[in-house]
Formats: structure tokens, sequence, C-alpha cells
């Protein structure tokens, strides 16, 4: 008798979210090779599963990584925890003075902002993101991203500050940004070629009140011929309502870039806590895509996005972290806790947002989100990118539904695992081949040197 084929992963005995909207498979295998699941059974096999690295999965639960469809890593980590009770008071205030911060990055700055950012995002069961680069350098991230393996599409940043320029907020951006939508293959050139498909690039301008119309249409024109997504921040609050009114006439944030030809299935638009019921229409005859991120809208008084009525409208929507500067954290269990609570209370409807639909949000919904749809599922034929949650442990304590224990119980904490392509990025709860402790002693020194050339 032959020896049996030696695969490259398995997970055993363990309970799978397959993240496509079906039930979760109980005392399951998974099986991974170069890169892909192929196999998921449930119940004890026939044949002995050989690997070359096998999990004990019992007590846990294995469920596609997570994908946070809209963040900000190196900027909003040297940001966080600075100015918090200004948020949702000033929202501009507040903006102008984390601009200050970002007059003085430097590139090493960044870089270990960026390899903190990862080292959170791994240990958490994140296993690809959508980064919003706004006035800051792209190269540092790529510099961590070929250390720490992540997943991620990075947006470049644009911004010129807007129609009336927002008491000078982004101005400076200016002639950066138009340089770069100038001549785009050289502005992008030092972000490609991370591992071929890992690491893909998009094009950010930073928000309405920020970009002029001349520059939106000058992105849209890049994006177009170089089939890159727009990933953006719209209708995220009061004050940017209150802009639009006093500088377009009264239209609303999706009329007016409607009307400038922004709009598309390759839109990622964050936020839209500020969008009305034709608006809502537009967004789904375009096919524009959106980021709900619940508690940094809630911390900065934003509103509570309308879930309910996006999609009765037919939008793609997922779930999103923000940067740690409005959300603090970079945890999904947070995320998908509060999302799921604000709208049922929103809503009056205790069973609106069913805990099975907040993990497809934070999964394959916010894949789709990115425009990643290969992304988010367990399913044979999937990229193995996985994350294996602990749940013996007493804040979940006693497991009656392993659904209910992931949306509402669980915390970053509880990852054991965290896979990308089948490949190990945290083992045992350690971030693999990364010094985590002198990343985070190293982002400190760098982050109170800032704040002290800064204020």
């Amino acid at each position: 008798m032959s020896d049996p084929h030696v695969h490259d992963l398995v997970i055993t005995d363990t309970t799978v979210i397959p993240g496509d909207g079906t039930e979760p498979i109980p005392h399951a295998t998974v099986v991974v090779d170069n890169g892909i699941v192929v196999a998921v059974t449930s119940g004890q096999s026939a044949t002995p599963v050989v690997a070359r690295r096998e999990i004990n999965g019992s007590h846990s639960a294995v469920l596609p990584g997570f994908v946070d469809s809209h963040t900000h890593i190196a900027s909003n980590m040297l940001l966080r925890g600075l100015l918090d009770d200004l948020v949702g008071v000033e929202q501009f205030t507040w903006l102008d003075k984390m601009w200050l911060m970002k007059e003085n990055f430097d590139h090493d700055t960044l870089y270990w902002a960026s390899m903190c950012g990862l080292v959170e995002m791994a240990k958490s069961g994140i296993t690809c993101f959508n980064e919003h680069f706004d006035g800051y350098a792209v190269t540092p991230q790529v510099r961590a991203l070929e250390q720490l393996k992540l997943r991620a599409t990075l947006g470049y940043g644009f911004a010129d500050g807007g129609t009336d320029r927002v008491n000078g907020l982004y101005a400076g951006m200016g002639p950066w940004s138009w340089a770069a939508v100038e001549d785009m293959n050289t502005a992008l050139a030092g972000a490609r070629g991370i591992d071929g498909d890992r690491v893909r690039l998009a094009l950010s301008p930073h928000a309405p009140y920020s970009t002029s119309p001349e520059l939106w249409q000058a992105v849209r024109a890049c994006a177009t011929d170089l089939g890159l997504p727009i990933h953006t921040h719209v209708a995220e609050g009061r004050r940017e309502t209150e802009y639009m009114d006093r500088t377009h006439g009264g239209r609303t944030t999706i009329e007016w870039l409607d009307e400038l030809g922004i709009l598309g299935p390759d839109v990622t638009a964050a936020h839209c806590t500020m969008v009305s019921p034709t608006d809502m229409g537009v967004m789904a005859a375009r096919g524009v895509k959106v980021a709900h991120c619940a508690i940094s809208n809630a911390k900065g008084c934003s509103g509570t996005m309308d879930l309910r009525a996006l999609w009765a409208a037919g939008v793609q929507v997922g779930i999103a972290t923000d940067g740690p500067a409005g959300h603090n954290t970079l945890d999904m269990f947070q995320e998908m806790k509060f999302a799921t609570i604000t709208q049922k209370q929103l809503t009056g409807d205790p069973t609106f947002m069913t805990m099975r639909e907040t993990l497809g949000l934070a999964t394959h919904g916010s894949a789709q989100v990115m425009h990643r749809a290969e992304l988010g599922t367990v399913t044979v034929g999937s990229p193995a990118d996985l994350t294996v949650v602990n749940l013996d442990v007493a804040h979940v304590a006693p497991l009656y539904n392993v659904e209910a224990a992931l949306v509402y119980s669980s915390r970053a904490d509880d990852v054991t695992h965290t896979i990308v392509g089948g490949e190990l990025i945290v083992d045992n709860g350690e971030v693999v081949g990364v010094d985590e402790e002198e990343v985070v002693a190293k982002f400190t020194e760098h982050a109170h040197a800032l704040r002290s050339r800064t204020f």
C-alpha cells in the first residue's frame, strides 16, 4: 500500500464557519495544499489525513480570515489616543490637529507604525485590509508588508484642499497630489511587485471637502486607465453635509460625485451615514460598495448607517474598523458586536442583522467591498486565509452557539492562529518571525518623538 499524500496543513476536530451564509460545520477537518483549501469534511474521515503541520482545532472555530474593508494603519497608529474627545465635537478641528502630526511624519516612524499595525491585525485574525493613505508615504508600509505578509490593497492618497480649502486643511497636499496624478506609473512604482497579487494598489482621493472637482476627475481618469479601484470617504457626518450645502448648492455627496462621473462598481465608499434614499438608489445603480465603520461613526457622532435601507436598495456592504485614531483598536470582534447591536437598536428589530450575516459581512462581504471577492470563505478552492479562534475561555462559557460566541463574546486575544495563503502568520498566539516586543518599543519611541516635535 502506498503512503498517503502528505498535505501542507490540516486543522482537525474543529467547527468551521464557511462565511458564505451556510451553516457552521461541526467536528470538521480543513485540509490545505499550495495555499488553497482542498477539503472541508465533517465527522471522522475514513482515510487519515497526513500533513506537515497539524493544528488541533478542538474547542476552537475556524473562520475565514477577517477582511477589513476600510482602515488607516501607519498614520492612525501614530494618532491613537490623541485628542479623542474632540472627534465628535469638531471634526475639522480634529482633522487639522491630526494634519500637524502628518506634516512631521518620516519614513522610519511610518515603518514602525506600519509594523505595529500589522502585528495588531495579524493577532486579531485580520488577513486582508484596505488601506487608505492620506498625506503620507506608501513605501514604509510596503517594507513592513514584505516582512509580515498579510494581504492588502494600498490606496494612494490625493487631496488639494477642496473648493473652499476648508480653512487650509489638506491644501498642502495639492502640488504633491497633482504631480502624482499626472504621472501615476512613476508614483506607484515603489509599491508594485510584492508577491504578485498579495498586495494590490488603489487610488484614494481623501474626501469631498478636501479634494477639488478637477482632482476627483483626474483620479477617476487614472483609475479607469490603469484598472485600479477607488477607495474614499463618503457622506461621513454632519460637518460634511454642511460643507456640501455651503459649497455645492445643497447637493448631497453622492449627487455631486455622480455628476462628476466618479461613481462606479470600482468604488469603495467608507462610512455613508448621511445618504438619502435617493442616494442609495444611485449607489446601487452604479454598483458602489460600502465599508461600514460602526464604532468610528459612533465615536465621531457621525450618525448610524442605515444598513437595512442600503441592503433593500441592493448595495453591497462590509464591516471595517476604520483607523485607530477613530476606533482605537483594529479588533474586528469589537466591530462585529457593535455593528450588530447598533443596527438592532436603530431598527427596533432584534432579529435584524443575524449572527451569520454579521460574520459574513466581516469576511466575504468585506472582501467583495474591497474588490477581492475570491477571499472570505472556507470552501474548497478558496485561498487558505484562515483564523482559528479559541472558544474554551471563561468569557465564552458555556458554549451553546458558536456563531453567538464569535459575534458577541469572543475577543481579538482569543485568536490562536492566523493563516494567509496557507502560511502561518500567527502560530499559537505568536507572530511568526517578528519580535513583537521590539516592534512595540520602536514604535512607541518614534511616536513620542513625533508628538514632541509637533506640539
